[in-house]
């Protein structure tokens, strides 16, 4: 679009919504104002701006204002330039069409419901709303709207969600009148309605986008698109700092080096319930072991296990193998590069799939887990509780709003890795290491050691066992351990519900046909699992021909080799001692 009759001029005062005194060539003229909004932030006494000389000789006020210089950017204020750029775009340029590809019909104006709806269009038997909304206001490269409250502006977004409803298709198109922004969001401080409005448009359907101008005095023309936020702005503030500073201070970890689809998978696996440096030598032994997805899958359940010895959940990975066993089928043996397609594999979640697509391919998907968790409740200044599905759920809804598409592995394992190193739990953040301080809303108020919120964990249910290691010679009782339910086909030693008394180990030893010689008490132990204690006493049964004599069903095994072939899980470390079985990476130390 261009215009004619430019002058420049500086702008002195405006005294009510449609005019404004300005000075051009040393005469103070009265001005219409087109765009009646609030402005404030451009018309300052002093500013340079761009006023049309009206062609009718007969109107009263002779000149228009235009645009207005804010520092070294011009914003146009033309508020009846954007429905007539869009429509020029849609219809005259290659990207306009590109934009809503088809147009066989275009108009101004059309009544739905209870507005008028700036622009319809038809695209075959596709029927389009857009409303047009003008953009001024602008702050350290954020543009939002509405300057000022809008209740129209909230009965257009309400009306476009009803037409999507009845199978239209409907756009709100921001028109930035300015160029060289970051992104747009809406005004939640001018007019948090509206705000809601829009993102309450946008989970209905209604596709929301904002493109930037190139302003001359006398021209404007739309440039480009640029990112629209309809959550927390702060997460896209953060971008950019989150991934320098992690590029900067990452670790160097095994993962890292060589991240391919199934080496992110195993990792991330294991780091679930487990440490970093834990994990290390688990990961390298079974890559070694399991180097790819078909070897996986084939894998004996008892290499399987003896391989996640001592990384505790083993569920986790038998649903690894029935998920290769599922690559081998579905995808031929090449694990898929598709979000959805990875979310669907046996034992994967959201966060899962999200760090695959993420770390190995790329992807813009979030990877929330409660690092990121933690990081996002305190950026935010967030009292909602991080335990809840819903609040996890809204988390990666946000952030998939942000996610660079340049450099999405960096951002999410930047956030992940804040958690790990600076942002940490027990409300010990090292906020004067924290490249994202100067947007921490927690740190601002100086709530970092109450958040993030959690509810407390259900009371752990305390379960008293009692031990056994039967010892025959050089041979020592194991025994395999139900198909389902806690620690599933692991090996274990054998064990009864309850604390026996000395007198009662030896009856029970008597019980299952075993002659007992000496009998020692062990001391105790205890091990924790997610929602259940074990409290435990063991005894120390020397006996007479254990394997002969015993009547239930048990492996007689030197423990050299049940050290080396079978699973033992870590919950029986104490007792395996007195065997000199080490377990999980104990085993390979000196």
């Amino acid at each position: 679009m261009r215009y004619e009759r430019i002058q420049e001029g500086t702008f002195l005062e405006r005294p009510n919504r449609f005019i404004a005194y300005v000075e051009i060539e040393g005469v103070k003229e009265t001005v219409h104002v087109k765009n009646t909004g609030r402005c404030a932030e451009l018309l300052v006494p002093g500013a340079r701006v761009c006023v049309q000389k009206s062609d009718n000789p007969q109107r009263k006020t002779q000149w228009d204002l235009i645009a207005v210089w804010k520092g070294e950017r011009l914003i146009n204020m033309d508020s009846q330039i954007p429905n007539a750029l869009v429509r020029e775009w849609l219809e005259e340029t290659e990207e306009g069409r590109a934009f809503l590809p088809g147009i066989t019909y275009l108009k101004p104006e059309y009544t739905f419901g209870n507005s008028r709806i700036d622009l319809y269009a038809e695209a075959g038997e596709r029927k389009i709303l857009i409303e047009v909304k003008g953009v001024t206001l602008e702050e350290d490269g954020v543009v939002r709207f509405p300057d000022a409250p809008s209740e129209r502006a909230v009965k257009h977004m309400e009306e476009l969600s009803a037409a999507v409803k009845e199978g239209w298709e409907a756009v709100v198109f921001f028109v930035v009148q300015m160029e060289g922004v970051d992104f747009f969001t809406p005004n939640m401080d001018t007019h948090p309605a509206f705000g809601e409005a829009l993102k309450k448009a946008a989970a209905a359907g209604v596709r929301v986008t904002a493109w930037d101008c190139h302003v001359e005095q006398e021209s404007i023309s739309i440039r480009r698109e640029v990112p629209v936020v309809l959550g927390e702005r702060i997460l896209y503030e953060i971008r950019k700092p989150l991934v320098d500073w992690y590029r900067k201070n990452k670790r160097e970890l095994p993962w890292r080096e060589h991240p391919d689809a199934y080496r992110v998978w195993v990792s991330e696996i294991m780091l679930q319930q487990t440490r970093v440096e834990a994990v290390k030598p688990y990961y390298e032994r079974f890559l070694a072991a399991l180097p790819d997805v078909k070897a996986l899958a084939e894998a004996p359940e008892d290499v399987l296990l003896k391989l996640w010895e001592g990384l505790g959940y083993y569920n986790r990975v038998r649903n690894m193998q029935k998920a290769a066993r599922q690559i081998m089928e579905e995808y031929g043996g090449v694990f898929p590069d598709r979000y959805e397609d990875i979310l669907s594999l046996s034992g994967i979640g959201s966060y899962t799939a999200g760090a695959v697509s993420a770390f190995a391919y790329g992807l813009p998907r979030p990877a929330v887990d409660g690092n990121v968790l933690r990081v996002v409740s305190r950026l935010l200044g967030s009292r909602e509780d991080i335990m809840k599905a819903s609040v996890k759920r809204k988390t990666e809804e946000e952030l998939q709003e942000v996610i660079p598409a340049d450099a999405a592995s960096d951002f999410n394992q930047g956030l992940i890795e804040l958690g790990a190193l600076v942002c940490l739990p027990g409300g010990e953040p090292k906020c004067v290491q924290c490249p994202l301080a100067h947007l921490c809303r927690a740190k601002r108020e100086g709530i970092q050691s109450e958040l993030p919120v959690r509810t407390k964990a259900k009371k752990r249910r305390v379960e008293k066992r009692t031990v056994f290691i039967f010892r025959d010679g050089d041979t020592a009782a194991i025994r395999k351990r139900p198909s389902k339910g806690l620690l599933a086909g692991l090996y274990e030693l054998p064990n009864v519900e309850g604390h026996l008394t000395m007198e009662e180990a030896v009856a029970y030893s008597k019980d299952i046909g075993l002659v007992p010689v000496r009998v020692k008490k062990l001391g105790e132990a205890r091990h924790i699992f997610s929602h259940v204690e074990w409290d435990m006493v063991g005894y120390l049964v020397q006996v007479d021909e254990l394997e002969k004599s015993c009547r239930e069903e048990m492996i007689f095994i030197h423990p050299r080799t049940a050290q080396e072939e079978y699973a033992i899980p870590s919950a029986f470390e104490k007792y395996a001692g007195y065997l000199k079985i080490r377990l999980g990476n104990e085993r390979y130390r000196e």
